[in-house]
């Protein structure tokens, strides 16, 4: 069903942004895995609304709920079901939507094909479904500390026009050292007052997030149709307002001739690693044992305090004021939700590999 991700690692999210909570079933968590709300709720506290001054005031505490799945302290291997209420809601700041279409929302294409919809903070639509992600993100994370080396660490490298310089050291503490998790103090400083001026004109700014995976064993990645990066596409390109993907050198790799984008094998250590990293980590669709290094452009918020033009159910052309409480900017939030969808790849990867091609052995 389009609500399930993943094979063996699966997640199914649930709930709307006005209704009366949001949350997640996983599947295929291994048993015995120490496990209790704490775990979850710091990644929950990254996400929620109304933690700065670039953010949506709403005031939500999203204190998650574990309901199923975990006795004493541990994992069953029975599905985890975990719940996170609505307390703010204010349905009625989106009455008018019920007949007017917002611009560049899902309302007119939800509208469409259901015939019927949720027009309540969009409903399904909204990013508030991601709550039911960063929750299953966090166990991902969990299995990935206590069994690997692994770690993902996203970041915004870009604000508007205002980007991350080249060079720049990437760490946990530097990410969080500011409100808008650019790793570059510097650069974080104008991101904010960029953010704080297009929320001001009651305009909205989009942005670029950068994420790195340190750490992960060559191999990873079900070809063809199930490649390492195809799967991070999709992981990504699920989430609302992402626009763009790209892996390693990306677009900016057009530009370079073969003989200057090759990435060159050299043993180092007594390890097969590459001189530069242009394929970002991958090839072939299976992880090479280098960083993997991909980035998500997010369109800027389409919910704008300004009039604008737009048509009814009717079809009849209107305007309408956008209301409610949004990001001026969704990049900032954007970084556990993009850390959990990776985590939540590289789990369900790591159990195809070792089912394919490491439980039997058919040597003497």
């Amino acid at each position: 069903m389009p609500n399930t991700f993943g094979k063996l690692f699966t997640i199914s999210t649930w709930g709307e942004s006005h209704g009366g909570g949001v949350g997640v079933v996983i599947d295929g968590c291994p048993p015995n895995l120490p496990l209790s709300e704490a775990d979850i709720q710091p990644e929950l506290d990254r996400r929620r609304p109304g933690q700065s001054e670039i953010t949506t005031p709403r005031k939500e505490a999203d204190q998650v709920q574990i309901l199923s799945g975990v006795y004493e302290g541990k994992t069953t291997g029975t599905p985890i079901s975990m719940l996170v209420f609505n307390k703010d809601a204010r349905p009625g700041a989106y009455s008018e939507m019920k007949e007017k279409f917002r611009p560049s929302h899902a309302d007119y294409t939800y509208q469409t094909k259901y015939g019927h919809r949720n027009p309540e903070g969009g409903g399904r639509s909204s990013a508030r479904e991601t709550i039911g992600r960063v929750a299953a993100g966090a166990i991902a994370k969990k299995i990935l500390k206590l069994t690997s080396q692994v770690e993902t660490l996203a970041y915004v490298s870009r604000i508007h026009d205002i980007s991350m310089p080249e060079g720049v050291e990437i760490s946990e503490a530097a990410i969080e050292a500011n409100i808008v998790r650019c790793p570059d103090a510097a650069t974080a400083e104008s991101m904010v007052e960029r953010i704080k001026e297009a929320r001001s004109n009651g305009d909205s700014v989009g942005g670029v997030v950068e994420c790195r995976i340190r750490n992960l064993p060559v191999g990873l990645g079900e070809p063809v149709f199930d490649r390492f990066e195809a799967d991070l596409a999709k992981a990504m390109l699920s989430l609302p307002a992402t626009k763009g993907f790209e892996v390693g050198s990306g677009f900016e790799g057009t530009l370079l001739k073969g003989s200057e984008h090759n990435d060159l094998f050299e043993n180092r250590d007594g390890q097969v690693r590459t001189k530069t990293n242009l394929s970002g980590g991958v090839q072939g669709g299976i992880t090479n044992g280098e960083d993997v290094v991909f980035r998500i452009a997010f369109k800027p918020t389409a919910t704008i305090l300004q009039e604008q033009a737009t048509v009814d159910l009717q079809g009849e052309e209107t305007t309408l004021m956008g209301r409610g409480r949004h990001d001026p900017c969704v990049v900032p939030r954007a970084i556990p939700i993009v850390e959990a969808m990776a985590n939540l790849v590289i789990v369900d990867h790591m159990m195809r590999q070792h089912a394919q091609n490491r439980l039997f052995s058919f040597e003497d």
